[in-house]
């Protein structure tokens, strides 16, 4: 099992940060193009505990795949969980957190994971697979600080 951690600072009032991660259909909006992430399902402007968003991700040198998660525990104005419930890995949680913080939010994303392919998934970790969440939470990071009109910082 593998985790990783983001943190991040976001010069926006809490409201107008939870108002934009509890609708599903942003998450497009911070995914990098060339993943050509999109949602299949109909999708609510507010996520609620139960929901089951399909979505389709290319993966580079595997192809387009479906991916399927679940929204839970959701703690509005403060946090939720999306849990694959058929995709890429053999076991994705993924936890959002934000609070307010001086001049702004304190964001935290936390996602254990294990990869697929057993063996060799473990041999691409290093090599691939924790590289290309990187790029895509580095991504992530960058458009939120300019989607929601704040300075943001690591941390």
């Amino acid at each position: 099992m593998y985790t990783l951690v983001r943190r991040q600072r976001l010069a926006a009032p809490t409201a107008e940060v939870w108002a934009f991660l509890q609708n599903p259909a942003n998450l497009d909006r911070i995914t990098p193009p060339d993943l050509r992430f999109r949602i299949v399902t109909e999708v609510p402007e507010i996520m609620h505990d139960g929901l089951i968003i399909e979505y389709r991700i290319a993966i580079p040198f595997l192809g387009t795949h479906a991916w399927i998660t679940e929204i839970k525990h959701v703690r509005p104005g403060r946090s939720f969980v999306d849990e694959q419930r058929l995709g890429p890995y053999r076991f994705w949680h993924h936890y959002h957190e934000i609070e307010p913080a001086d001049g702004g939010v304190r964001m935290l994303d936390r996602i254990c994971y294990q990869p697929p392919f057993g063996p060799l998934g473990r041999l691409l970790h290093p090599l691939y697979i924790r590289r290309t969440l990187d790029r895509i939470f580095d991504y992530r990071h960058e458009q939120l600080a300019e989607l929601l009109n704040g300075r943001s910082t690591a941390g």
